[in-house]
């Protein structure tokens, strides 16, 4: 017989197909996008390093660590109730300056746990495209969303903000 305590104990994989996309403008809408989608991409930092050799020292090199460059996010499948994120992007047309924040919470299995909160700040759409048109899908629906940001940060587990 398994204690309850045992059972809590136990931590569960992340699964990837768990996720929600959260986007707020000012401007805008307090939430922009508060939408599913079915991919998402691009969640990634990388740091660049530069090696020094030190001269007559052939066994050893130096690693001096650089600056982070960020990915884009390309979400892609995604549904949504609003037209919010076409307002914004042709806000970005009068108004370029205009930066959102953006959160990728991805959840346990139950769908309801937040496992952890990838968050990124000062992020611009890049790209915003419409699924193909087709009468027998019936849908509402954003083919792919590309979003630029200038930084990620993970925050793990939890509901707080």
């Amino acid at each position: 017989m398994t204690t309850k305590a045992a059972k809590e104990t136990v931590i569960y994989p992340f699964v990837a197909f768990n996720f929600s996309v959260e986007i707020r403008v000012d401007g805008v809408a307090m939430q922009v996008c508060d939408a599913a989608f079915s991919e998402c991409d691009g969640l990634e930092m990388t740091m660049e390093v530069k090696t020094i050799r030190e001269g007559g020292n052939n066994g050893k090199q130096i690693r001096l660590t650089g600056p982070l460059n960020f990915a884009s996010v390309t979400l892609k499948r995604g549904m949504t109730e609003t037209f919010d994120l076409w307002k914004w992007m042709n806000l970005m047309l009068t108004k370029p300056e205009t930066r959102a924040n953006a959160e990728v919470v991805v959840f346990a299995p139950d769908g309801k746990t937040e496992r952890a909160r990838f968050i990124l700040w000062r992020v611009v759409p890049i790209k915003l495209k419409a699924p193909p048109l087709n009468a027998k899908d019936g849908t509402v629906a954003i083919e792919e969303l590309q979003l630029a940001y200038e930084s990620l940060s993970l925050k793990e587990g939890g509901n707080n903000k």
